[in-house]
């Protein structure tokens, strides 16, 4: 009965009509190479503070949504992957379009899309209240061990090594300590600052990491263009159905691969699609095809990355741990329209939740009926000059910044954390693991704290409590395989070095 209320909700005007702007606007950036859903969704979340929580999740739920689909456009036309997810769709994408046949290919990823992120929705709806009532017997040193493994998880699979994960996930631990203390009520490194006294607000932090890096980085990069591809009228873009027979199961699969691999806290859409793309072709029959223009490999790839943003869903609504950086920013502006993911949510909040998790399979077929009808159109945003771009992004950067608190203080976090996302990304550190760290560092602190209370100080519960005990294994083997995996690479050059000399 929920769920017949929750489609009735959320299909009425009001909620539809931000789904649809929130689809719109993240298939509009999305397709644009330098942007992304999280930039959208960052300078987005001041806009909702005056919104219905509701309809405020629903916009942003659709920008993300929107986003990862824009990035198939600019991937298949331009060989620049408009979002990270959409990396694996240049490998079969672009070569397609080559061939004379960008329709096709941009058809072939716009169906898988749609499958990929209904086939994630039912899971999301089937999963969700079971594993949220399984969380109701999570104590403090279960939420700490599963934060402590969504950290762990990111650090190792991000890009780079993983002490570079680590190190981005320990800063970003770390940008959460300044303000006050709620555990003591003791201020702590604000070093006389009163304007540190609340510490960095989560919104400028976003913006700084998400925003105002990317904007520095687009800045210094104005000139760089890929080779576009053009669409000609005659090129068809709705997908035929008896075009589909034959990639069912790639799709059933991929969208399976994509939605499991967005469960696990942290890994993201990039891996899903690999891991999609890399079955694929073990099991395809003409293997040798992929990378060369092959149907297959845009179907894996785009089925994989949208079913993973569903996947992703199902740990942010069940025990408040963001499945994705991009999750981060939406468990972010939750908080801020005073709603605390996990467990409790049905109970508390059971009509959003509800509507979040239909609103996410409306929010695809919306994205399927835009980018059917739109893609022409949509294709000469690819061509539009960042120089333009970059000063309104940055305008509306400060002043989301500064709006809500309405403090100076704000905007020089917003440019002070740009600055600092830029140099990470330079040196190669992964921003992923530092904003799941920022975010994630006051549920780690007071379940911590918490659970040292309980225990007097002892650490052993995290191995003889069971489900602490298996986040704590896995946290554990993670790190290990990620350091053997790390050393078989060095190895394996210093061989090759070795040999060429």
């Amino acid at each position: 009965m929920e769920i017949l209320n929750a489609f009735q909700h959320v299909l009425s005007p009001y909620p539809l009509m931000w789904i649809v702007v929130g689809v719109a606007g993240g298939i509009f950036v999305g397709a644009i190479p330098g942007l992304g859903g999280g930039m959208l969704m960052a300078l987005t979340v001041p806009l909702t503070f005056s919104m219905d929580s509701t309809n405020a999740v629903l916009l942003l739920m659709g920008i993300h949504v929107g986003s990862v689909s824009g990035g198939l456009i600019s991937a298949t036309l331009l060989r620049m992957p408009g979002t990270p997810s959409a990396m694996m769709t240049t490998f079969d994408g672009y070569p397609l379009a080559q061939k004379g046949q960008p329709g096709k290919a941009l058809s072939l990823g716009i169906g898988a899309s749609l499958f990929g992120g209904i086939v994630s929705g039912i899971f999301l709806i089937t999963l969700a209240p079971p594993l949220s009532h399984l969380a109701h017997k999570f104590g403090p040193w279960e939420y700490f061990t599963m934060a402590l493994m969504a950290m762990v998880l990111i650090a190792s699979i991000s890009q780079g090594s993983m002490l570079k994960g680590l190190m981005a996930a320990l800063l970003g631990l770390l940008a959460a300590m300044p303000g006050l203390n709620e555990s003591d009520g003791q201020l702590r490194l604000t070093y006389g600052f009163e304007s540190m006294d609340d510490g960095f607000n989560l919104l400028p932090v976003l913006l700084g990491i998400f925003v105002m890096s990317q904007i520095i980085k687009d800045a210094l990069e104005i000139n760089k263009k890929g080779i576009s591809i053009s669409m000609a009228k005659t090129d068809r873009i709705f997908p035929k159905f008896r075009e589909w027979k034959q990639h069912i199961f790639n799709i059933l699969r991929s969208s399976c691969i994509g939605t499991w691999v967005g469960i696990l806290p942290g890994i993201g859409a990039s891996i899903s699609s690999m891991v999609a793309y890399g079955i694929a072709k073990t099991f395809s029959k003409k293997p040798e095809k992929f990378g060369t223009g092959h149907d297959e490999g845009i179907v894996a790839a785009e089925s994989a990355n949208n079913a993973n943003a569903g996947g992703a869903l199902i740990p942010l609504i069940t025990i408040g741990i963001p499945g994705a950086p991009v999750d981060a920013i939406l468990l972010g502006a939750m908080i801020m329209h005073q709603i605390q993911p996990g467990p409790l949510l049905f109970q508390t909040n059971g009509d959003l939740v509800w509507s979040l998790m239909t609103g996410y399979i409306i929010a695809n077929i919306v994205m399927f009926l835009i980018m059917v009808f739109s893609a022409r159109g949509l294709a000469k945003v690819i061509n539009i000059n960042r120089a333009y771009l970059i000063p309104i992004v940055f305008a509306f950067c400060l002043i989301g910044a500064y709006a809500p608190s309405n403090r100076m203080f704000d905007v020089w976090v917003v440019i002070g954390f740009g600055v600092l996302g830029f140099i990470l990304d330079k040196a190669k550190f992964p921003l992923g693991p530092f904003v799941i760290g920022y975010v994630l560092a006051g549920i780690m602190e007071s379940e911590l704290r918490s659970g040292l209370q309980m225990s007097e100080g002892s650490f052993v519960p995290m191995i003889t409590r069971p489900i602490a005990a298996s986040f704590t294994i896995v946290s554990v083997a993670f790190l290990i395989y990620s350091i053997y995996q790390e050393w078989s690479a060095r190895e394996r050059d210093r061989i090759d070095d070795a040999k060429t000399e």
